[in-house]
């Protein structure tokens, strides 16, 4: 009965996140299964600290990453990226389509699918409206090419330390055996977006105006997510996990704006969405509750079967089942449970490669699928911008399997 009652409580939750009954934050829904499950007692509290504590890095990478895109917001620095963008477009919304697609891919690689959500969105919304044109392409493209270029760098996703924890592999390990993949993810994603949308990219862009030059906070903001990109570089480089540095670097660039604007770290730390980090804290506990009640068990199961296959097979079926059960029940979990499965088992070779690519790609089906994609819902949402779950899967049943399966072909 314990095991039943964790399997309800646990999906009951994480499903209630994605669907958000009465409006309420998806916070509430998985935190109160968490607390269901130790009020019950059916998970220790030392298992549930266990848990938050694995979670720790990547809640220190969200806060960091969180705190920039305030500081950024509130000196300036989105409207003067989407003052340029509007620059380059050149009268074109295929040509500013182009670049929210390109400014999208160096954001995630160098500061996460996350930061592509949370500071990416805001810039290209307001370049869409200075421009006058569609904003659905570029909205969603800001959410796609997030998924699909989150396995370019080993920093470029959250997932990616979840699905390998302390064994995350070497930066120049992963290129060789990444990049190939993520390039023919990012392409596919942009051509196959590109084509959906042509019609709508088809209207001319207003006039961009003046581009007006970058205020000095402004600058020391922008300089502060610089900074944090080379320092988890650096941190990848050297094996170091990454939430510290990324958190560290957010704290400077806090110091180096208030020499010039005393309240923009009050006001970014007030503006930031803290709803996030107990959302992550709850899904680790959740997992765990998970796996104790059998669900780590089903996955060496599923591996075991998998080895039993021909490699190019089990690479196939190992990254569409988790990209499929990341659009039921979010990645971060999926990928929580896949990579605790794959370091019981031993792998640590194709197969885990393939399942990371279906972690981290698979969630560009539909807007339960990532905790960026809920993360750029709840910036849409703040910016009185709205895309329906519909409108996103109706693009993703299109983009995602075959972004995937082209990614699958060139892996090694």
């Amino acid at each position: 009965m314990d095991v039943v009652l964790i399997w309800i409580i646990s999906l009951a939750g994480i499903a209630l996140m994605l669907l958000r009954p009465r409006g309420l934050a998806e916070y509430i829904w998985v935190g109160s299964g968490a607390l269901l499950l130790l009020i019950l007692r059916l998970i220790s509290p030392a298992t549930a600290l266990h848990a938050v504590h694995e979670g720790l890095d990547v809640c220190l990478f969200l806060a960091g990453m969180m705190i920039l895109a305030e500081l950024a917001r509130e000196e300036g620095v989105f409207d003067w990226v989407a003052e340029i963008a509007v620059a380059h477009a050149r009268g074109s919304a295929a040509r500013l389509f182009f670049w929210v697609y390109a400014a999208g891919i160096l954001v995630t690689a160098l500061l996460s699918n996350d930061a592509a959500a949370v500071v990416l969105t805001p810039a290209v919304l307001a370049a869409v409206r200075r421009a006058r044109v569609d904003a659905r392409p570029h909205l969603l493209a800001c959410a796609l090419v997030a998924n699909a270029a989150s396995f370019l760098l080993p920093i470029s996703n959250p997932a990616n330390l979840v699905v390998f924890a302390s064994h995350l592999p070497p930066l120049g390990a992963w290129l060789r055996a990444l990049l190939l993949p993520s390039l023919a993810s990012i392409a596919v994603t942009f051509l196959v977006l590109r084509l959906l949308s042509s019609r709508r990219l088809a209207q001319p862009v207003a006039d961009a105006g003046q581009i007006r030059p970058l205020p000095r906070a402004g600058r020391f903001a922008f300089a502060g997510i610089l900074f944090a990109a080379a320092s988890m570089l650096i941190a990848s480089g050297f094996g170091i996990p990454l939430g510290w540095p990324t958190f560290l670097a957010a704290l400077i660039a806090m110091m180096l704006v208030a020499s010039q604007d005393r309240s923009a770290p009050l006001t970014a730390v007030r503006h930031a969405s803290w709803s996030i980090l107990p959302l992550v804290a709850a899904l680790f506990i959740l997992v765990a509750a998970l796996n104790q009640a059998g669900m780590m068990h089903a996955a060496q199961a599923a591996l075991a079967w998998m080895d039993r296959q021909p490699r190019q097979a089990a690479k196939f079926a190992g990254a569409f089942s988790v990209a499929l059960l990341s659009n039921v029940m979010n990645n971060l979990p999926v990928g929580l449970a896949a990579g605790s499965a794959l370091r019981h088992a031993g792998h640590a070779g194709l197969l885990a490669r393939a399942t990371l690519v279906g972690v981290d790609l698979g969630p560009n089906l539909s807007v339960t699928g990532s905790l960026a994609t809920i993360l750029w819902l709840i910036v849409l949402r703040r910016e009185q911008a709205e895309i329906t779950a519909w409108q996103f899967l109706k693009v993703g049943l299109l983009v995602m399997p075959v972004a995937l399966a082209l990614s699958l072909l060139v892996l090694r």
